[in-house]
C-alpha cells in the first residue's frame, strides 16, 4: 500500500480524493479540522499549512496539496494582503509541504506531487485578479519543479472549473447563479468533487507513470470551446 499525504482532506476535492484513495492506500491527512470520514487507512494530524510546524513522517510516496482560495473582488477592491494571502495559501503553503516531505518522496514508491490551479490561469475572468496571479504561481512551480526533480518524482497539476464544494458555495448559492454557471460551460455542467477525484487518483497512480509537468484543465469545455 502507498502512503498517500493529502493536506487540506477534511472539506470539498480535499475529503473527495480521500474517498477515492482511503480502500487501497495508507492516507495520511493534515487540516485543521478532521475529516469526517472514519478508516482503519487513514491517520489525521490537525495542522495549519501555514502557521504550524508540520509534522514528522517515516514515509511519503505521494503529496497532494489541496488548499486553496476563491477571492473574487474588482481590482478597485482588492488589497495588497488579499494578494499576499493568496499567494501564501496557493504557492508558499505548497512550498513548506514540498521542503518538508521531499527528502521522504525521493525515497518513495513510485513517487508524486499532485497541486492545483484553476481554469481562471488560462481564461480570463473578470475579479480574478488575486487568485489568477496566485494559481499561475502553481503552474509555474508545476513546470519547475517537474524539470528539477525528473525522472524520480512527478509534478502534475489539476485546473478545475467551479465545482461544488464548500469553496464555491458563493457561486453557487442559487438556482439563478446555478443555472448561470451551468450555461456558461459548453458541456452544461460544472464539476462534482469525485469527478476531480478521479482525476487525481489516475494522475497519482502507475498508470500515469509517463506523465509530469503538466496541468490538466478539467473545464467542462469553457477554456477550450467557443461555442
Amino acid at each position: 500500500m502507498k502512503k498517500i499525504l493529502v493536506i487540506g482532506g477534511s472539506k470539498g476535492i480535499g475529503k473527495a480524493i480521500i474517498a477515492s484513495l482511503i480502500e487501497k492506500n495508507n492516507i495520511i491527512n493534515l487540516s485543521r479540522t478532521p475529516p469526517s470520514l472514519a478508516h482503519e487507512n487513514l491517520t489525521h494530524y490537525n495542522c495549519d499549512i501555514l502557521s504550524d510546524e508540520l509534522p514528522q513522517l517515516d514515509a511519503v510516496d505521494t503529496l497532494i496539496y489541496c488548499p486553496g482560495s476563491i477571492n473574487l473582488k474588482p481590482i478597485s477592491r482588492l488589497k495588497l494582503d488579499d494578494f499576499r494571502a493568496d499567494f501564501e495559501i496557493n504557492v508558499v503553503g505548497a512550498v513548506k509541504a514540498i521542503q518538508q516531505y521531499l527528502p521522504l518522496l525521493k525515497r518513495g514508491n513510485t513517487p508524486s506531487i499532485l497541486l492545483f490551479s484553476t481554469v481562471a490561469s488560462k481564461l480570463g475572468m473578470p475579479y480574478h485578479a488575486s487568485v489568477a496571479a496566485a494559481k499561475s504561481g502553481v503552474e509555474g512551480l508545476v513546470k519547475s519543479l517537474g524539470a528539477e526533480l525528473a525522472p524520480t518524482i512527478r509534478v502534475n497539476a489539476i485546473a478545475p472549473t467551479v465545482t461544488d464544494t464548500d469553496l464555491a458555495s458563493k457561486l453557487l448559492r442559487n438556482e439563478r447563479m446555478i443555472e448561470s454557471i451551468t450555461e456558461r460551460h459548453p458541456l452544461k455542467k460544472f464539476l462534482n468533487p469525485a469527478e476531480v477525484a478521479d482525476m487525481a487518483t489516475f494522475l497519482t497512480s502507475e498508470s500515469a507513470s509517463s506523465i509530469s509537468g503538466q496541468i490538466f484543465q478539467m473545464d467542462c469545455g469553457i477554456v477550450s470551446f467557443k461555442l
